[in-house]
């Protein structure tokens, strides 16, 4: 692969990836406040109570894992099917980094 084609991959792959990212953010934020009526808690601040604390960060945490997921999905078919082979570098989730 050229490194051309990787330059393109990892701008191609980090806008839309981290656009992806920043919108599931807002809706989630949103809907949690559309849910309840109020802001979302900080998970930080010990005075937000702890279940709703943790309640936040895992429909926050889940709602940003499926978002990476489908645009992943999305972003790597797209460059086969525009590019005609696969993309020279594998797109990753946070989780899924191994321990050395």
């Amino acid at each position: 692969m050229r490194l051309t084609e990787k330059v393109i991959w990892n701008v191609y792959s980090g806008v839309l990836g981290g656009l992806a990212t920043f919108i599931a953010q807002k809706l989630i934020t949103r809907a949690w406040e559309a849910a309840t009526g109020e802001e979302p808690p900080d998970p930080n601040d010990p005075d937000a109570p702890l279940v709703q604390a943790i309640i936040w960060a895992a429909a926050s945490g889940v709602g940003v894992g499926v978002t990476q997921l489908t645009m992943n999905r999305f972003i790597q078919r797209r460059w086969v099917k525009n590019m005609g082979h696969s993309a020279p570098g594998k797109l990753r989730n946070h989780l899924d980094i191994k321990k050395k």
